[in-house]
C-alpha cells in the first residue's frame, strides 16, 4: 500500500499515524518544545526511520516543526495571524456567484473515528463516528481544490456517498438534515501542493497554493464541519473590499470570496460574515450556491 495523507484512501496508512502523532504532539507542545527522538517515536509508532523522516520533513517544509543541527527537531513558534478586518467597517458582503461551473469529484467517502485532532474542531471524543469524504473540487472541469471534509455522524446519519453527486452538500445539510449553518470560523494560510495533491490537482509538485481550515456551526452552536482544503495558487485569488467612508460602522467585515476571474468581484451576494471560497456557502433557496455542488 503506497504512503499517503490522511483521508486520500480508504484505510490509514503508517504515514497517516505518524502525521497525526505528530500533529497531537505539536498541538500539545510549546513553542520550541523538543519532540522525542527519532528512535523512541519509530519504536512508539512502529514505523522505519525513512517513514518517520519523510513526514517530519514535510512538517518542517509547512512551518509546524523546525530542525537544528546536531539538535534535534522541535516545535515551531506560532505563526502571525492577521484578520482581513475591514477598516472602519461596514459591509457584509460575501461572495455567492463565481465565474463557471462547479462540481465535485468524490475520491472516497468513510465513517471513521475522529480522532484526537479532528474531535477536538467538532467537540467530540476520538472514538466518535464522523464521515470524512474526501474529494476535488473542479471549475469548468478543471480541478481547482482538493478537500476532506469531516461531519459528525450522529448529525448525518444516514448519509451515503451518493447522496453528494451533483448536488450542493450545504444544501444537502439544510434541507435533509434540518442543519442550519449560521458561523463558521476559518484559516487561511500559503503552503505548497504536495505529490499527490498536486497530481490531482493537475500541477508540479510543490507549486504555492492556499490551505484552507474551516470549522462550521448550525444556529445552536454545534460544529458541524471540519473541513481541510488545499486551492491552486495559480488558479484562485481571495479579493477583500473594504468600505472607507465616513458613515461606515466599526466591527464588521466586507470581504469577497476567491475569484476565477477578474469580473467575478461584480457579482457580490448577501451574506454577512467573513472570507468564505465556497460559491455554495450560505445559499438558500435557488440561488447561485445551489448550482454549485459544494
Amino acid at each position: 500500500m503506497s504512503e499517503h495523507e490522511p483521508g486520500y484512501g480508504v484505510s490509514s496508512t503508517k504515514r497517516d499515524r505518524v502525521r497525526a502523532h505528530l500533529l497531537d504532539l505539536i498541538e500539545e507542545g510549546t513553542p520550541g518544545s523538543p519532540i522525542p527522538s527519532e528512535r523512541q517515536l519509530c519504536e512508539q509508532l512502529g514505523v522505519s526511520r525513512p517513514t518517520l523522516r519523510s513526514v517530519v520533513d514535510d512538517l518542517v517544509r509547512d512551518g509546524a516543526l523546525v530542525r537544528r543541527q546536531g539538535k534535534g527537531v522541535f516545535v515551531a513558534r506560532a505563526k502571525i495571524a492577521q484578520g482581513l478586518a475591514q477598516l472602519g467597517g461596514a459591509g457584509g458582503h460575501i461572495l455567492t456567484s463565481v465565474d463557471g461551473v462547479w462540481a465535485s469529484r468524490t475520491l472516497s467517502f468513510e465513517i471513521v473515528p475522529a480522532g484526537a485532532r479532528v474531535g477536538r474542531r467538532l467537540h467530540l471524543a476520538p472514538h466518535d463516528e464522523i464521515v470524512r469524504v474526501h474529494r476535488v473540487r473542479l471549475v469548468d472541469g478543471e480541478p481547482v481544490c482538493v478537500e476532506t471534509v469531516h461531519l459528525p455522524r450522529r448529525l448525518v446519519a444516514d448519509l451515503a456517498a451518493e447522496d453528494l453527486e451533483g448536488v450542493s452538500l450545504y444544501a444537502l445539510l439544510r434541507r435533509r438534515f434540518g442543519l442550519a449553518l449560521a458561523r463558521a470560523v476559518q484559516i487561511i494560510e500559503p503552503t505548497v501542493a504536495d505529490e499527490q495533491e498536486a497530481a490531482l490537482l493537475e500541477v508540479p509538485a510543490y507549486s504555492p497554493a492556499l490551505l484552507f481550515e474551516r470549522t462550521t456551526q448550525d444556529a445552536h452552536g454545534r460544529a458541524v464541519e471540519f473541513t481541510h482544503s488545499i486551492y491552486r495558487g495559480d488558479r484562485y485569488r481571495i479579493v477583500s473590499t473594504l468600505e472607507l467612508g465616513a458613515d461606515a460602522r466599526p466591527g464588521r467585515q466586507s470581504v469577497l470570496a476567491g475569484q476565477w476571474s477578474q469580473d467575478a468581484a461584480r457579482h457580490a451576494g448577501g451574506l454577512e460574515g467573513g472570507l468564505n471560497p465556497d460559491p455554495d456557502w450560505g445559499a438558500e433557496g435557488d440561488g447561485p450556491g445551489d448550482d454549485a455542488p459544494a
